[in-house]
């Protein structure tokens, strides 16, 4: 039996924001990875507004720049992400925010994740089974 996910905020100070450098166009990259897995999930931008909703409700906010809105991933789809933390790498241009994810998965083509076509795969979901269910696995190195 599944437990009900809780939404918590994540605690932040103006000086966690402000060393944040969001591009010209006001955005940031974040990355969203599953904190149970590693898996990465997604990807999708935040401004100012999106990162701080995101921490202080604990649910994932983005900036949608092809709509131009802002959006909880999850709302409309029911696959919903509960964050568990969020950092900035060391330039401040970039974010990881961790998550237990909801339903099907992150992708909005009801994959796990967005990550599942790989170059050089027949099928393009990187399996060659056509499911499109792949896990990414970090990178040799």
């Amino acid at each position: 039996m599944r437990t009900e996910r809780v939404a918590t905020p994540i605690a932040f100070s103006e000086a966690d924001i402000a060393a944040i450098r969001f591009g010209v166009d006001g955005l940031a990259p974040a990355i969203v990875q599953d904190a149970a897995d590693g898996t990465v999930l997604m990807i999708g931008y935040m401004d100012d507004t999106a990162l701080r909703r995101t921490l202080s409700s604990g649910r994932s906010w983005f900036w949608s720049r092809s709509r131009q809105e802002y959006w909880c991933k999850g709302e409309t789809s029911g696959d919903r992400q509960w964050v568990r933390g969020v950092r900035y790498d060391c330039d401040g241009d970039a974010l990881l925010v961790t998550v237990d994810q909801d339903g099907a998965g992150a992708c909005h083509t009801g994959a796990r994740s967005c990550f599942y076509r790989a170059f050089g795969e027949g099928d393009g979901d990187g399996d060659g089974d056509g499911d499109g269910g792949v896990s990414v696995a970090p990178a040799p190195g």
